[in-house]
């Protein structure tokens, strides 16, 4: 039998590419979308897709029934990859707008994975493949909301690798870079959402830096921009591989973020970075 993966967050990026290359190597793939527009094209295309959103616990309870009923009450693999980004300085981000992006970010994942833990205990080898962020452990000023639910993510995946659970169930952590996908693009609809950047004590650095660059009106490829298959295949070996990593990085500036974090003092990572 096909070795099963749930995959989040399918509708296009890291998740449509991811779930693509898994179907092609051979496994029996469920990929959710926060839309049903979205699992209705990917139906389309031979995928058995249904809709979950992180933020409606009863879509995560539900695909968690739809699985059970159909791969006889197990699954091999999760690869929870749905998130968003809300640029904006820590000052003008409110108390709803941090709960929102952590019922997506986090709280989200964890259900997802508790709720899954007696399926993937019925496999032979199950494997939770969180994706987090060079910005999971290394954080950029006006990308606070993001930064946190990224750093939240590190460390509930390192806890549950050294509790019980990761005993019996391989706990890893995916950190890409920066990667072509539309998270810059979908960030401007929280970003007007959430952040009276007009009325902010910093109007000019939203104005002059936060928009022009940051959420790059241009939609400009970075330098080092990688296509997601290159978080695909990273995904593919994580899945496959005998002994996979804990963390698996990806794109060059994650590399020369993690020499940073560990080798330069605080003051000087705060001086480049800021």
């Amino acid at each position: 039998m096909a070795r099963t993966i749930l995959i989040t967050g399918s509708s296009g990026g890291i998740g449509y590419c991811t779930a693509k290359t898994l179907k092609k190597a051979g496994w029996r793939v469920f990929a959710t979308c926060r839309k049903q527009k979205d699992c209705n094209r990917l139906i389309e295309e031979g995928f058995e897709s249904f809709r979950l959103d992180y933020s409606d616990e009863r879509t995560i309870i539900s695909t968690v029934k739809k699985i059970r009923g159909l791969n006889y009450g197990k699954i091999d693999a999760l690869f929870n990859n749905g998130a968003y980004a809300l640029p904006g300085a820590v000052e003008d981000l409110s108390r709803d707008a941090l709960r929102a992006i952590f019922e997506v970010n986090f709280f989200g994942h964890v259900d997802l994975i508790n709720r899954l833990l007696p399926l993937l205990r019925a496999s032979d080898d199950p494997r939770v493949i969180n994706c987090s962020s060079v910005l999971g452990f290394l954080a950029l000023p006006y990308r606070g909301a993001y930064n946190a639910t990224k750093f939240a993510i590190e460390g509930i995946t390192d806890t549950l690798r050294r509790e019980e659970t990761g005993k019996e169930i391989k706990f890893i952590l995916i950190e890409p870079g920066p990667i072509k996908t539309n998270i810059r693009r979908n960030a401007m609809h929280y970003f007007e959402r959430w952040i009276d950047w007009k009325h902010s004590q910093i109007s000019e650095v939203y104005r002059e830096k936060i928009i022009k660059r940051l959420l790059n009106e241009k939609n400009e490829t970075d330098f080092f921009e990688l296509d997601c298959t290159y978080v695909s295949k990273k995904v593919l070996h994580a899945l496959t591989s005998r002994r996979p990593k804990n963390r698996y990085y990806i794109t060059y500036p994650t590399y020369a973020a993690d020499i940073l974090r560990r080798f330069f003092p605080s003051a000087i990572q705060d001086f480049l970075l800021r």
